[in-house]
């Protein structure tokens, strides 16, 4: 049986009322009933203003004498002489004969009318004394009979105690005859105008009344007919006790029941909430004049308007305080509990046995479970649903709605969000706060704003989020309108153009504080959610869309989906591919902003602050994470290293990079783009592409990057790692500390059994070519030489490998550490040509001409075998030369010298070795060592040919001569200035300081140039300005004789000696230089022992004639000593040993006389002793 309290017996007269008015005409049974002064009660026998206040009275007694004595007759209202003024004044004529018009019209006067206190009082004991009459049930019975026989409940109350009239009140919605309806709608008018009229009401609520200080229960005290204004201080204190406000009065439970039971009936017409009423009014229509009463449809009216600025702060304080008691219990309004009644049924959102009632009947309890049921892909009516979008709407507009955000945030309201009341504008401030934008935000608050988020599911319509939807509305035209409004995506497409040009920054702000708390919660994302629910329940063992688990709470989720995301089909258990399509959605969205990472944020909080705080910009944050990934804690390590390994995997998660790379990628890459399937094809090929002129700066930044964190871990390398990875377990216990660098360095090893796979090396060959553009790709290199690289080449750009270009240039001015790597790395690219990035790019069109069928070790020596051609590009040619001048320096630099010479360098160069260190260049002193060796012709085939490469390479440029450079720096500049300026080196400034020996004044200069007369004797190859003055001598009188061991010098030596034989004039002229030379050389540099002089005369052209003139020599000093000799056995020392050891001394006398010997032969032409 239905409680007193919820069943005013005012409303029978109210039906009744509303009968007369809405048939125009006196029924019988009313007409009976309203007509006989003995079937209505006594006044004075109720609570009313004279049981109330005795004053009253005496004040009114004319009133109610007035009253009694027409009660016979029937009372008019109209006909009452103490509110005939105010009658006349304030109502139309047509509504005098119609009491229930006349009692509307004055107590829904405007507040500034005032009409007689004795008219108040009239009014008031008439109201209740028609609804204190339990005889009036009768005509609910009579006017209401088919409706009560369809509603079970109604049919069962017991008549005779007004219980009838409140079940109906309670089936309202449900009455469709429309006599009944207008009886039940009409009469509560009447009721709400004072909260004395409510059957129980005082009773219950007295003493919170009083304690809240909201009026008296006494009449006299107040204007009676703005009692409504009582209920209105008690629902702002229920509010408060919400909100747990300090000094919030505890209103007793059966008093809370009042209020909300009298807010629930009064919530389809505003008329019925009479302190709304007033305060609304002038609002109402202003707003919604148009509007129909009824249904609550004002209210939703007045509700869209709130934040108007016309709007009166009265009215929207009392829209406010409704709206709050809506939120505490959906029943409030009576458009939403109407229109999802159905589907509350339908989805059992109200029989939860695990859950209070007063939770059950709280808003965000039903958005929840309604909203959980679309999200399954259950049907929910349209009607309910545009209800549910209305007042997700209003959450998201005001915060207050929300008391767990009023109780949980007030000092972050208050601290940072205070004035921003309006249009949403507080709660993004929360969000902005909550993002760590404007300082910490409590755990509470934090969960607060979380709940709020999932209640009002922005995610599944953006227009839900006010704030969001005024900001990005100009986005939005421009770059979603394809996109149908409303629709999911459109926050897709928001985050697809963030940090672009269409991109506004006030809607950038509000897209990144509602994508922080979507983040953190994966259901939020609607079409996520819809692909990926059933992957999620099967991996991740997943709940309701409303429902949690300590053991996986929703940030949890994403994480284990895009962990399967990525598996391979060995590793099974992988997702769906539309889940995964949605997962890729997500971690490019996520790549934008390190915030929007919920377990990147939490793990690396400290290290964003501690590495990372001055990098502001959009994706800065997660780049200096991965800079600094030795540095991080093990946390925040682990997650930032899974995160580059999705990358390396899928390159275009980095969403930034690869809006940056677009050029690049449509030239060059847009078949990889499209068709990659999770290979880091795309990342190759913009690598490879990297110094395209379609490259920009924050492309090839990125790329750069991308390259460097690659190294650290050879996991971060998706190629890498799917070719090496046995490689890298077999062969590397540590793997947690193993890179690529770490295998090159063992494949570069001249081991016989090669211990990596042949997969694994053609991996990393694409490794080397890549890390040899940029030596910050080289760690150990780059740690080596950052001090030299500030000091020496602090304004090369990196790249293109320009800095170790810097490097190798300024070589002798290095630090011994960065000398060190600088050799290593150079010993590399000799024996590799095509890990030297310069060579390969300043040749790459010339090494398609010449070397196509070179081999890729082989490329240098093809190079310099065609470097004199007239099609070579004068670039190439130059960066020829660079290296020519680089493997002189060192024989360990050319590896073909290196093993032709195997033997001969350590027989011939071993006082060399043995002067040098492990990492010490030799500065060219083996390879001078050799030449002389050549020049005695006492090297190996093999050896000796590479050695007169390297003497008729050197011959034509004496920068490819390291000891002459070194000793003849300074000699060069003062006497073959103009040969040594010359852009292309023929020869001339050897030839300069050869005829200038005698104008040379430092003795290792000296030397050196005497060394290359010495070597210029052995091969006329050696001496380019004889060669080519001799040219075509060669080829008439020589051509038969192969070149090599001085053959060909000593026919053009004969030729000149020949009088019938006509060399070319500048042919002879060079060649009695020559002889000159070598005379002159002969005297200022004698032979150094016998050894050396022995070796001068195998080696010279005259040599027959040279043994044969010693021999005749001794055989006469022989002869003479037999003849005329003493024989005598006393024979001093001294002279044994000058006849058979003479000193060394004497032999340097002897050997310009030999020399001289020589040259006049040849200037005879003959060979032999006249």
């Amino acid at each position: 049986m239905a409680d007193c309290i919820r069943v005013p017996l005012l409303l029978l007269l109210m039906c009744i009322l509303s009968f007369v008015h809405s048939i125009r005409g006196e029924n019988n049974v009313i007409a009976k009933l309203a007509g006989n002064p003995e079937n209505l009660p006594n006044p004075a026998g109720v609570l009313g203003p004279a049981a109330g206040n005795p004053g009253a009275i005496e004040k009114n007694q004319g009133a109610g004498a007035s009253l009694s004595r027409r009660r016979s007759a029937g009372l008019k209202l109209a006909e009452e002489a103490v509110c005939r003024e105010d009658l006349t004044r304030l109502c139309p004529k047509h509504s005098w004969n119609n009491n229930l018009a006349v009692l509307e019209c004055l107590q829904d006067r405007k507040e500034e009318t005032e009409i007689a206190a004795e008219c108040n009082h009239l009014l008031w004991n008439y109201k209740l004394n028609l609804t204190t009459d339990p005889k009036f049930e009768s005509v609910a019975v009579e006017v209401c009979k088919t409706t009560i026989s369809e509603i079970k409940e109604c049919a069962a109350e017991e008549l005779g105690k007004g219980y009838l009239v409140s079940c109906l009140v309670d089936h309202r919605g449900n009455i469709t005859d429309y006599q009944c309806n207008q009886y039940i709608t009409k009469m509560t008018s009447i009721v709400f105008s004072d909260f004395r009229l409510i059957c129980g009401f005082t009773d219950k609520c007295r003493d919170d009344i009083n304690a809240l200080h909201c009026g008296s229960i006494s009449t006299g005290e107040k204007d009676i007919h703005s009692q409504g204004e009582v209920i209105a201080c008690l629902e702002k204190g229920l509010v408060r006790e919400a909100e747990e406000q300090p000094g919030a009065h505890a209103i007793k439970d059966d008093c809370k029941k009042a209020i909300m039971r009298v807010a629930e009936l009064s919530s389809d017409d505003f008329h019925l909430d009479r302190y709304l009423y007033f305060a609304c009014r002038e609002d109402r229509e202003r707003f919604c004049e148009h509007t129909l009463a009824g249904e609550g449809r004002v209210y939703k009216c007045l509700f869209n308007h709130k934040f108007e600025e016309a709007m009166s702060e009265r009215c929207r304080e009392a829209l406010t305080t409704r709206q709050k008691l809506i939120a505490q219990d959906y029943k409030v309004s009576y458009s939403l509990a109407k229109a999802c009644k159905s589907d509350l049924r339908k989805y059992r959102c109200s029989v939860d046995t695990n859950m209070p009632r007063a939770r059950e009947a709280r808003l965000s309890y039903l958005l929840l479970c309604l909203e959980s049921a679309v999200h399954r892909g259950r049907v929910v009516s349209g009607e309910c649903q545009g209800e549910m979008m209305d007042y997700r709407r209003m959450l998201m507009e005001d915060f207050s709605l929300s008391p767990e955000i009023v109780l949980h945030c007030r000092s972050e309201i208050e601290g940072h969000c205070s004035g921003l009341h309006r249009k949403g504008r507080t709660l993004h401030c929360l969000m902005r706060v909550g993002r760590g934008d404007e300082g910490a935000i409590e755990p509470n608050c934090q969960k607060a704003l979380q709940t709020l988020i999932q209640e009002a599911d922005p995610g599944a319509d953006y227009r839900i989020d006010r704030a969001l939807n005024e900001a990005c509305e100009s986005v939005i035209q421009t770059a979603c309108k394809h996109i149908r409004n409303g629709d999911p995506m459109i926050l897709s497409c928001l985050m697809e153009h963030l940090y672009t040009e269409k991109m506004v920054e006030d809607c950038e702000q509000r897209l990144l504080e509602l994508q922080y708390f979507i983040a953190r919660d994966w259901k939020l994302d609607p079409i996520l959610y819809k692909k990926c629910q059933g992957d999620a329940s099967r991996l991740c063992h997943t709940h309701g869309w409303n429902e949690t688990s300590e053991m996986m709470p929703p940030g949890a989720i994403f994480s284990c989906l895009y962990r399967h995301a990525y598996r391979s089909v060995e590793q099974g258990r992988r997702l769906s591919r539309d889940c995964k399509v949605e997962v890729q959605r997500i971690l490019h969205q996520r790549a934008l902003d390190v915030k929007l990472d919920p377990e990147l944020q939490r793990r690396c909080m400290t290290d964003l602050g501690k590495w990372c705080s001055e990098k502001t910009e959009a994706g800065q944050e997660l780049e200096c994470l991965q800079d600094h990934l030795e540095d991080l804690v093990s946390d925040c390590r682990d997650v930032v290293g899974n995160l580059t390994e999705l990358e390396s995997e899928d390159i275009q998660i980095e969403a930034l990079l690869m809006r940056a790379c677009e050029p690049v990628i449509q030239a060059y890459c847009h078949e990889v783009a499209d068709n990659q399937i999770d290979t880091g094809d795309l990342m190759e090929c913009l690598v490879q592409n990297k110094h395209q002129k379609e490259m920009n700066e924050k492309c090839a930044v990125g790329v750069t990057h991308f390259q460097l964190i690659q190294i650290k871990d050879f996991r971060f390398s998706y190629k890498f790692k799917t070719a090496c990875k046995e490689d890298v377990l077999k062969l590397y216990i540590t793997i947690c500390t193993f890179t690529p660098v770490t295998m090159r360095n063992d494949t570069l090893q001249d081991a016989k059994d090669q211990r990596v796979s042949l997969k694994c090396r053609k991996q990393l060959r694409v490794e080397e070519v890549e890390m040899s553009e940029d030596i910050r790709l080289e760690p150990e290199l780059y740690d080596s030489c950052k001090q030299d690289i500030n000091r020496l080449c602090q304004n090369v750009a990196f790249g293109n490998a320009q800095v170790i270009e810097c490097l190798k240039e300024n070589k002798r001015q290095l630090t011994q550490r960065c000398h060190q790597r600088i050799f290593k790395l150079q010993e590399v690219e000799m024996v590799d040509p095509e890990l030297d990035y310069q060579l390969m790019r300043v040749c790459k069109h010339m090494i398609r001409r010449f070397c196509t069928e070179s081999e890729g070790k082989n490329v240098l020596q093809c190079l310099k075998q065609n470097k004199n051609s007239e099609l070579m590009d004068p670039k190439c040619k130059q960066m020829i030369t660079k290296r020519q001048i680089t493997q002189n320096t060192d024989f360990r630099l050319n590896p073909v010298l290196r093993k032709a010479c195997k033997a001969d360098i350590p027989k011939f160069c071993q006082s060399i070795l043995n002067k040098a260190t492990a990492d010490s260049e030799l500065e060219g002193q083996v390879i001078s060592c050799l030449k002389l060796k050549y020049a005695d012709q006492r090297l190996s085939p093999d050896c000796e040919d590479q050695i007169r490469v390297i003497l008729q390479e050197s011959a034509l440029d004496y920068r490819l001569d390291p000891q002459l450079q070194i000793h003849c720096t300074q000699e060069i500049s003062r006497l073959c200035p103009e040969e040594a300026a010359a852009q292309e080196q023929t020869g001339q400034v050897e030839e300069c300081l050869k005829v200038n020996l005698l104008k040379i004044k430092q003795e290792g200069c000296k030397k050196e140039v005497l060394n290359m007369l010495k070597e210029s004797k052995a091969d006329i190859f050696v001496d380019p300005v004889l060669h080519t003055a001799c040219a075509l001598d060669i080829k008439h009188h020589c051509a038969a004789i192969p070149p090599g061991k001085g053959r060909q010098m000593s026919c053009l030596m004969e030729a000149l000696q020949d009088k019938r034989v006509r060399l070319q004039p500048e042919c002879k002229k060079r060649l009695q230089d020559r002889i000159d030379m070598w005379s002159y050389a002969a005297k200022v540099a004698p032979a150094e022992g016998f050894s050396d002089l022995a070796m001068q005369v195998m080696t010279s052209p005259s040599k027959n004639y040279i043994l044969t003139v010693i021999g005749g020599g001794v055989a006469v000093l022989f002869l003479m000593g037999l003849l005329c000799g003493r024989f005598t056995k006393r024979v001093t020392q001294e002279l044994k040993d000058r006849e058979t050891t003479p000193p060394e001394k004497d032999l340097s006398i002897i050997y310009p006389y030999v020399l001289s010997h020589l040259t006049l032969q040849k200037s005879t032409g003959q060979s032999k002793p006249l």
